[in-house]
């Protein structure tokens, strides 16, 4: 495992990577992949290993393969035609398994899918592929463009993989090993942030992602904020004022999920009352009230945020005090946050040519990071979209002064 000083885990550092530390990167990335499926193989005693967790995996060499070994055009980066015919793929059935769509099997028709071991030696096969062809590959940020993104793209589904595993019930010795959880935070006090001018939106060298890129000025008024996410214990002082039961806190929406899905607590929440009791990788885990709160959906956050007298930073608020409010104490990285905010291309932005659709209509922006993400895709600029069902995800939130 590299130290905490290793370029293998800045994430500035990463983007602008060339040859050698990106060699290093990937090959770092695919040995945490294969741990992930070796703590599943085990888990698979138990619990059988589902199609999507495999998908995950198959998934990561799969775009690998289809965007550098099998793309006439990879030199030229970001501005590749997406549509182009590709070479043929190592694995006659890879398109199938392991694409976009996700898995494209059925044992009921007598296509039972891969196995383990048919996507472990796929992932070491496209992965030798991959380095062969980064030993040749120019040293611009166009032809570094794909393999930068590949290496990012494998750990952001490392880290979705987690928490599909946590969905599926999954859990094993290997499998707590590798996953610990947040850490408990002694609370701090808000802090209060100036008005200033900022702005959204990163600029180069390296790699820059299509959501991340192009740049948006935006006068910030003066705001509180708080210094870390939400914790159980003051979530939990919701759920006891009957908060799952009290229709003014909820929008219409969310008090609509709210009936639909029957919820009374987050996702997990096996018990409230003398701490909290979740399920947690084939475990029932007790819990410290100071872990901040997760699992939760939009129509949650703002629940409780309107429940409190408080409300959601948006999303231009979170950087700029992820970004000046470090020295001040405030912390993030333990779960990622919900924003009040729309996730939209900003100006000047093109989307990605991986990319199938735009971000919908409703996706929300969400912040910061988790503890199962890798150090290197930690960054403050780094944006995600998801949408305000979406409670899978290790997602919490902090709250502003109304």
């Amino acid at each position: 495992m590299p130290n905490s000083n290793s370029p293998l885990l800045d994430p500035m550092a990463i983007r602008q990577a060339g040859r050698e530390l990106l060699s290093l990167a990937l090959m770092d990335a695919r040995n945490h992949t294969l741990r992930l499926l070796s703590a599943l193989e085990q888990a698979q005693e138990k619990s059988g290993l589902a199609g999507l967790a495999l998908w995950h995996i198959g998934h990561v060499g799969w775009f690998q393969e289809y965007w550098l070994a099998r793309n006439l055009q990879r030199e030229r980066g970001a501005l590749c035609d997406p549509v182009l015919p590709r070479l043929a793929s190592v694995e006659p059935r890879a398109d199938q398994w392991f694409s976009e769509d996700g898995p494209q099997w059925d044992a009921g028709r007598g296509d039972p899918g891969p196995d383990a071991m048919a996507v472990r030696d796929y992932l070491a096969v496209t992965l030798d592929l991959t380095l062969e062809l980064l030993e040749s590959a120019g040293s611009g940020d166009d032809s570094l463009y794909f393999f930068r993104l590949a290496l990012l793209h494998e750990d952001r589904h490392a880290e979705d993989l987690m928490s599909w595993v946590q969905a599926l019930d999954l859990g094993g010795s290997l499998l707590d090993e590798l996953i610990h959880g947040p850490v408990p935070q002694v609370p701090r006090e808000a802090l209060l942030c100036p008005a200033t001018n900022w702005s959204l939106g990163l600029a180069g060298p390296g790699l820059v992602l299509d959501y991340e890129g192009g740049a948006l000025q935006i006068q910030v008024p003066e705001f509180e904020i708080d210094a870390q996410p939400v914790n159980w214990a003051q979530y939990t002082e919701f759920i006891a004022d009957g908060g799952y039961d009290r229709r003014d806190c909820w929008s219409e929406a969310g008090w609509a999920w709210v009936q639909t899905e029957g919820r009374r607590s987050p996702r997990y929440v096996e018990q409230v009352g003398n701490g909290v009791l979740v399920r947690r990788f084939g475990h029932s885990t007790r819990l410290s009230m100071l872990q901040p709160v997760m699992h939760v959906s939009l129509h949650e956050a703002m629940a409780w945020c309107r429940w409190a007298d408080r409300r959601l930073p948006t999303e231009v608020e979170w950087e700029l005090a992820a970004v000046q409010g470090r020295s001040r104490g405030l912390h993030w990285g333990q779960v990622q946050e919900w924003t009040s905010s729309g996730l939209r291309l900003l100006p000047g932005a093109n989307l990605a040519p991986w990319r199938a659709r735009p971000p919908a209509t409703a996706a929300c922006a969400v912040r910061g990071a988790s503890f199962a993400s890798a150090p290197r895709m930690r960054h403050p600029k780094a944006r995600e979209a998801w949408s305000e069902l979406h409670d899978v995800g290790f997602v919490g939130f902090r709250s502003c002064s109304a």
